[in-house]
């Protein structure tokens, strides 16, 4: 008897055990420590960096240096933005969790 796997889809077709991706076209800094996001379907959110403050050492330097944050760049391929090599956002958490 031969085993077949079957993989369940949603309505949009996409199978759920299938990582998507909303990849980052554009970034831009906002005041009070935001980004507007765009994505590549055309989709704009608001994230605020703020509320990793407390949660990421890392991301302090961006509250003690304003000036770095307005250097905020999309990372090649779109899965992340970035200031340096230590601080980063995954495109995901972005969409998760941007409005």
């Amino acid at each position: 008897m031969e085993h077949t796997d079957f993989y369940q889809t949603s309505a949009s077709g996409i199978d759920e055990n299938e990582l998507v991706f909303h990849k980052v076209v554009a970034v831009e800094p906002l005041h009070s420590f935001r980004l507007k996001v765009q994505f590549e379907d055309g989709t704009n959110k608001e994230y605020d960096v703020a509320t990793l403050f407390d949660r990421w050492n890392d991301f302090c330097v961006l509250r003690n240096n304003p000036a770095l944050f307005q250097l905020v760049k999309v990372e090649p391929g779109g899965y992340a933005v970035s200031w340096n090599d230590a601080i980063d956002i995954a495109c995901n958490e972005l969409w998760n969790n941007g409005v």
